[in-house]
């Protein structure tokens, strides 16, 4: 007895996403804590901020804080919700920058911050979060180590932004010059290309098709 092929719900033609809502979410919200968080280093390092300098201190300090569980989520969450691979299309050199730059980002995301924490507990400074609570020391007051301590930080800062440039420059790239749908993916979920017509019922109903053709068996009507 031959089995009819049912057409393809359109739970095929909405497979599953590039990047959850979840893990887009996360990006997203990374992102907007990260990048002014760059620029607001280098002033307060060059002691520009004026009458806003403590402001900006705590800040600072407060959006590293929290940095550390959103990016320690996200690695969870990556790891129990894998993203699906970048297209077959993009060269392995390109693949494996993806990955180092990625994955450098989630380091320094997590060692940027703690070193920051401590060298902040070394120089004797509180660490309030957002006025809500208040971190505690890390390590005992050394201001010689504090001082060691935020140099290595301005040194990771100066990594992030480079990595988180490059980041930013491939996603650009990606878009305007390669055409595809790598930065979509984070904006929308979309994992297809509207022009190929992967990914739609349309392309869903032709493999169907096309399986049950090759196997023999009848489409059902």
């Amino acid at each position: 007895m031959t089995d009819a092929v049912a057409p393809p719900s359109r739970t095929i033609a909405t497979a599953n996403p590039a990047y959850t809502m979840t893990a887009r979410t996360l990006h997203w919200l990374t992102a907007v804590l990260i990048l002014p968080m760059i620029p607001i280093g280098v002033v307060i390092a060059n002691d520009q901020g004026g009458p806003l300098q403590e402001s900006l201190y705590d800040l600072h300090r407060s959006v590293g804080a929290v940095l550390i569980p959103i990016t320690v989520l996200r690695l969870i969450y990556r790891r129990r919700n894998p993203p699906l691979s970048l297209p077959d299309d993009i060269p392995a050199i390109q693949r494996l920058a993806a990955k180092v730059t990625h994955w450098g980002l989630y380091a320094l995301l997590i060692l940027q911050p703690l070193v920051g924490w401590i060298a902040t507990s070394a120089h004797g400074a509180p660490i309030m979060v957002f006025g809500w609570f208040e971190l505690p020391p890390l390590s005992a007051e050394d201001h010689a180590f504090s001082e060691q301590l935020f140099w290595l930080h301005r040194l990771i800062g100066i990594a992030t932004a480079c990595l988180a440039a490059a980041h930013i420059g491939a996603a650009v790239y990606h878009h305007f010059v390669r055409r595809d749908r790598v930065l979509m993916r984070m904006i929308t979920g979309r994992r297809s290309n509207p022009r190929s017509g992967e990914g739609t019922l349309a392309h869903a109903k032709k493999r169907a098709a096309a399986t049950a053709i090759q196997r023999g068996i009848p489409l059902a009507r």
